[in-house]
């Protein structure tokens, strides 16, 4: 925008006109007939705000605006000077989770405000990367996404850092599941080096056009994006071709958020066993616990000859720590008592970020920032594609997926199955099982149930009555085909007379209470009441428990968001 689009922007101390209303626990952006008008577009209404005081109930006032400070610490709101065009990624991208969502999902929770979140809109760069992802945001199903970081060496002092020739590869990259009920969250990283297949991607180019770039094989993981033009929907579509798991959107920050979101909460608390004094990376810090902030954060989560045996994979443990640390203090009453700090994490979040086209939209991010704000930092888990050194090689420089690990891990969060001990769905699961599962239980042979698919692979209704019929016992079973729509999840719906097959049948597929469906049964052939058995996208095999109860694999790298780490 020009000078004359930005009327008097420069007058206004935003962090002054939030104010935290007491009866509502929320930030109120507050304007009197003396303070400078916003520039920043929007509904503006007449009453109590023209005033100077808001009357929350009778009798009672909140105080009018306080002076404003001769130098503002917050940035203004309003459209800066020069925008990057949209579908372009500007900065080394690194950590996400740290520069966009966490910073948004603070700002959300304790300023709010449609026309400031409007403002924030404008910072954030787009990328159409077509079906790649989803067309969009869903409240209330589980959603994945990915978080991308470059190293393309752009951006203003940051010409010291990354690779000056690199067109920008994935070389920091985060596979982030939040679960449907947002009782916990998994994030998953991504090596760089992991070895894996491209697959062909659809791109779309600067004036609008589509072209298809071709895929390859045997490459390392940051390959998918730069090499060729591929943009972030070439990642999103290598990690479902990888893990099985397609993420539903993408966001990428540049490493300038490190340094300002850092310095606009005081720094972040990091903790490392041995005294460090990196050359490669500048980082400087003694044993023990310190505080670190703007290029010396950036510096330590650039860090790799410091830490284990000086590889990606050890940074990537150290930079899960930061993360979790500086989750903890933008969560922190510090943070959401203070509408400086809030602005300032907010403006230098949204000017760093670059997301989906179908999450750019003020509606959505301010959907996104909720819904993840439900997670509890105790149940939000870091680990690592668990991966060994390629065998291939004699000289050891890439890793593969370890089967024997990798598609449990991936099978986890494909369920929506937390790596945590999450209370509350214990709790609610104990109450279903005490009021649907306790009681008598008929004979197998007495069990009468039909099986139908509902999103399970093709044949899965056949096999499971082969396994009833066989092995369980459940002779008065039979096939009913397809069910009518795809569930997500296996039920089985009986009648209240039913109750005692019902359980017994629970039993022997390892059925949790809440799969159980009190409601009306259909006629067999016989003219018998049966129960309906209707098998989900959760069915993993015929005979298999469906309950759950799945054992994690012995993972090498997995924290919480709430831990206090030291780095070695």
């Amino acid at each position: 925008m020009d000078a004359q689009g930005r009327g008097r922007a420069d007058d206004v101390d935003p962090a002054d006109q939030w104010v935290l209303n007491p009866r509502t626990g929320e930030y109120e952006l507050r304007l009197s007939p003396s303070a400078p008008e916003s520039s920043v577009p929007g509904p503006r209404t007449a009453g109590p705000r023209a005033s100077g005081r808001r009357t929350t109930a009778p009798g009672r006032e909140v105080p009018p605006q306080r002076r404003r400070r001769a130098e503002p610490e917050a940035p203004v709101p309003g459209r800066r000077g020069r925008r990057p065009e949209k579908k372009k990624s500007r900065g080394k991208r690194v950590l996400l989770w740290t520069g966009g969502s966490m910073a948004f999902v603070v700002l959300v929770a304790g300023v709010g405000g449609y026309v400031y979140l409007k403002h924030l809109e404008g910072n954030v760069s787009t990328t159409d990367v077509g079906t790649a992802g989803s067309s969009s945001f869903k409240k209330d199903e589980a959603f994945n996404i990915l978080i991308i970081g470059t190293d393309k060496r752009t951006g203003e002092g940051n010409e010291g850092y990354g690779d000056k020739g690199s067109a920008g590869h994935a070389d920091t990259n985060i596979l982030l599941h939040v679960a449907e009920d947002r009782s916990n969250a998994t994030a998953l990283s991504i090596p760089r080096d992991l070895i894996v297949d491209i697959p062909d991607c659809e791109t779309t180019l600067e004036d609008g056009t589509k072209k298809v770039i071709p895929g390859t094989s045997g490459v390392r993981f940051n390959q998918s994006l730069g090499d060729f033009g591929r943009d972030a929907g070439c990642t999103m579509r290598t990690v479902a071709e990888t893990t099985g798991i397609k993420p539903d959107h993408f966001m990428m920050a540049d490493f300038n958020a490190v340094k300002t979101l850092t310095t606009a909460v005081d720094g972040v608390d990091v903790c490392v066993e041995n005294a460090v004094d990196d050359p490669k990376s500048h980082l400087k810090l003694p044993a023990g616990e310190s505080t670190v902030e703007g290029e010396q954060a950036l510096a330590f989560v650039r860090t790799r000859h410091a830490f284990g045996n000086e590889g990606d994979l050890d940074r990537i443990k150290v930079q899960q720590q930061f993360l979790g640390s500086l989750m903890r203090k933008m969560s922190s009453s510090d943070t959401l008592t203070s509408p400086t700090k809030l602005v300032k994490l907010a403006e230098a979040a949204t000017k760093a970020l670059t997301v989906d086209k179908a999450i750019g939209k003020v509606g959505t991010l301010k959907d996104i920032a909720l819904e993840l704000k439900k997670v509890p930092t105790k149940n939000i888990t870091f680990t690592t594609v668990p991966v060994i050194d390629n065998p291939a090689e004699k000289v050891k420089a890439t890793v593969v997926v370890n089967e024997a690990k990798g598609p449990q891990v991936f099978d986890m969060i494909k369920n929506d199955i937390s790596f945590t001990e999450v209370e509350q769905k214990k709790k609610k699961e104990k109450a279903a099982v005490a009021a649907r599962l306790e009681g008598e239980k008929s004979e197998p042979g007495e069990v009468r149930v039909r099986v139908m698919n509902g999103g399970a692979p093709a044949g899965s209704a056949q096999q499971e009555l082969a396994y009833l019929q066989t092995q369980a016992g459940v002779s008065k079973s039979e096939n009913a085909g397809n069910a009518p729509a795809e569930i997500a999840k296996t039920t089985l719906e009986y009648a209240p007379d039913q109750a005692d097959q019902a359980r017994a049948l629970a039993e022997i597929l390892g059925l949790s209470g809440a799969a159980m469906k009190p409601g009306e049964s259909v006629t067999n052939a016989q003219g018998l009441p049966t129960m309906t058995l209707t098998l989900g996208k959760d069915f993993k095999g015929a005979g298999v428990k469906l309950d759950g109860s799945v054992k994690k694999p012995d993972l090498d790298t997995e924290s919480t968001a709430d831990q206090k780490l030291c780095a070695s």
